[in-house]
């Protein structure tokens, strides 16, 4: 496979080529946090979240049960501050050992 035949993901402006970050910090950032539905799931995902994230509004997290109830998906928006935020909120929750994953 040739480099041409792979998508510049890369945004130019002008006549250089300077890549352009991918997100413009502070913004709005949707999680969709999946685990297993059993008792302190919740609670160990919104302490984390909290740690990361302290404005964030309990009220707005939707808790979705899967279709069989074995899964359980956390849906939350919180203001990203940057790349360094995201990469430790996402190993936070990697390292509790109840998220299967964060979309």
């Amino acid at each position: 496979m040739s480099d041409s035949s792979l998508r510049d993901l890369r945004q130019t402006t002008g006549d250089a080529e300077t890549p352009q970050p991918r997100i413009e910090f502070p913004c709005d950032y949707p999680l969709k946090i999946v685990g297993d539905a059993v008792d302190g799931f919740h609670d160990a995902v919104m302490a984390i979240l909290e740690q990361h994230a302290p404005e964030l509004d309990r009220d707005s997290v939707q808790v979705i049960d899967s279709r069989n109830g074995r899964f359980q998906s956390l849906r939350v928006t919180i203001t990203a501050t940057g790349d360094k935020q995201l990469q430790s909120l996402f190993a936070d929750l990697k390292a509790t050992g109840r998220v299967h994953m964060v979309l």
